[in-house]
């Protein structure tokens, strides 16, 4: 009998979530997602319906890359008009990562995609499985005057659905492994569940989905340090193919100011490369000229990637390169927010 929820697609990509003990050995083996409903009776009680979609060979979230994106994205688009909400499973050490790419790859999205995960197989006693796997389920199905609520790339993880593009994960121990720091919670799950509408992102119900799939991974993100050498720096901006930097600087973008240090980054822009400045503090902005140690910076043309996280900045720029913008088209296109990514002021 159909129900009177939302239709709602599963996709699993691997990652713990999915992953039960054998009786026999001990050892980690990929869930068979057709029996869901064997291991998490709860679902039943939902209202909504359910399908599953799984990958015929479940990814370590390490292992994924430019295919995996847009073979999710690919799907998505696929099934797309067939859903009201999608519910991405995915492994936790990368799902910054893909929630980011995924929020550009996605223009105007009017459909809810959570991606969610778990620290604990979902077979294990204390597992935050199921909890993680069915509130995200229920988030991804509400609606409002017949419309989702959601309607951009979330990332829910114990107790709180986020923006994906402004997560990181910064516990590997803790149920509670990933935070927004620069940006609210969209909604949070308690005794009931509690939405941030204010957070939420606006989008053009009339506007069709487009999606992105050409990406370039030619980046490289370079985290300062004190005792950062000429020659490591040197190697590492001869990378063949290099395309754009994503440096990580101290404080509010500020960098070290020695000669070398500086000439090595103008040539490099000189040659086509783009430098964008990210903060490699949790929390906080780069407000580049705010400091002496950041005015060359802005000077010679470098990006201000403000209070982005390096996951979004990633996604941002493989989104952005294969466009070939012109460098001022892009450093203007890359300083304003997309995707709800960056702060606009």
């Amino acid at each position: 009998m159909k129900k009177q929820g939302s239709k709602i697609a599963l996709i699993y990509t691997g990652g713990t979530i999915g992953m039960v003990k054998s009786d026999k050995t001990g050892a980690l083996r990929a869930f068979n997602f057709d029996l869901l409903l064997q291991k998490i009776p709860e679902l039943k009680l939902l209202e909504h319906d359910i399908e599953t979609y799984t990958f015929d060979q479940p990814i370590d979230s390490s292992n994924i890359g430019i295919n995996d994106y847009l073979r999710i994205a690919k799907l998505i688009e696929e099934i797309y008009t067939n859903y009201d909400a999608f519910v991405l499973l995915h492994g936790s050490d990368t799902m910054s990562y893909t929630a980011s790419v995924l929020s550009f790859m996605l223009e105007n999205l009017s459909k809810p995609i959570i991606l969610t995960g778990s620290q604990l197989p979902i077979g294990d006693l204390r597992t935050d499985a199921k909890e993680n796997l069915i509130t995200s389920i229920q988030l991804a199905g509400l609606k409002k005057d017949n419309q989702p609520v959601f309607r951009e790339v979330g990332l829910y993880f114990e107790y709180k659905l986020y923006r994906g593009n402004r997560t990181t994960k910064l516990n590997t121990d803790h149920f509670q492994a990933f935070s927004s720091i620069n940006y609210p919670f969209l909604a949070e799950s308690a005794v009931t569940i509690q939405i941030n509408y204010s957070a939420l992102k606006k989008s053009n119900l009339k506007q069709n989905l487009i999606v992105h799939k050409q990406l370039d991974p030619n980046i490289l993100v370079v985290k300062m340090f004190p005792a950062m050498q000429e020659s490591t720096l040197k190697h590492l901006l001869a990378t063949p193919n290099l395309k754009a930097v994503i440096l990580e600087t101290f404080g509010s973008g500020n960098s070290k100011t020695d000669p070398w240090f500086l000439n090595a980054l103008q040539q490099s822009i000189d040659q086509g490369i783009h430098i964008v400045n990210v903060t490699q503090c949790k929390g906080g902005s780069v407000v580049m000229g705010k400091y002496e140690t950041s005015e060359e910076l802005k000077k010679m043309g470098v990006i201000n990637g403000k209070d982005m996280t390096t996951e979004s900045a990633i996604g941002k720029l493989m989104y952005l390169l294969p466009k070939k913008l012109q460098k001022e088209v892009l450093k203007t296109v890359f300083e304003t927010s997309l995707r709800g990514e960056m702060s606009s002021n």
